[in-house]
């Protein structure tokens, strides 16, 4: 079949927003910078370079900026180390798709660390042919490149590419890769209108609602 599924990780997958959060109010903290949830709000999703810079300015470059994005990601790893579970509808959509014949892969922002841990903490990387991590990109999302360059690897054309999301960033993302997009609300970090303004094709509560007939129209 020459379909294929794009998902996102965090806020799409797995909900570990708290996790993020709180690792990145833990770094505010140790440089003296406030951190809220509205900040968070403006930054969920992003690669770690973009979040650094909107956060700090210029205060931290290079390996500074290297040596930061790692600390709060081992922050990070520490908590979601001790248990994540798929959202609602994960697991029997993915099985669905897979036994459909769609290809699927992941496309996040995440660092390839924290998703080789989610995928392994939630046993489902025998449903993923490829995996797009940040180390892969040098643009974040609202930037197509992270859902192209998954497209790419699985040999299929971006117009037969449905990518899951939560985020308006990425549902733009999506969008200007020339791929549908379903955006799942479970997490609620973005109104129904503000998803539908990016662009997305469906938005959905919950994954639980999504159907393979869903997808087979989706991608036509």
């Amino acid at each position: 079949m020459s379909a294929a599924i794009i998902w996102d990780v965090d806020g799409t997958l797995v909900d570990t927003a708290e996790l993020h959060f709180q690792a990145w109010a833990a770094i505010a903290k140790e440089h003296g910078q406030p951190f809220t949830r509205g900040d968070f709000a403006a930054t969920f999703g992003r690669r770690n370079p973009e979040i650094i810079q909107q956060l700090f300015g210029d205060r931290f470059a290079g390996p500074a900026m290297n040596d930061l994005a790692d600390r709060k990601e081992q922050l990070y790893r520490d908590e979601a180390a001790k248990g994540t579970d798929l959202l609602p509808g994960v697991r029997s959509l993915l099985i669905g798709l897979h036994e459909a014949g769609y290809k699927q892969a992941i496309g996040s922002s995440a660092p390839r660390a924290n998703l080789d841990l989610i995928l392994r903490l939630s046993g489902v990387e025998r449903f993923f042919d490829a995996i797009i991590a940040s180390e892969d990109t040098q643009r974040g999302k609202p930037d197509p490149q992270v859902f192209l360059l998954a497209a790419e690897r699985l040999g299929v054309e971006p117009s037969r590419c449905l990518v899951m999301e939560d985020a308006v960033a990425g549902v733009q993302a999506a969008k200007a890769g020339g791929m549908k997009c379903v955006a799942v609300r479970f997490v609620g970090h973005h109104t129904a209108e503000k998803l539908q303004a990016a662009g997305a094709d469906r938005i959905v509560d919950s994954l639980a609602q999504l159907s393979i007939q869903d997808v087979r129209d989706l991608l036509g």
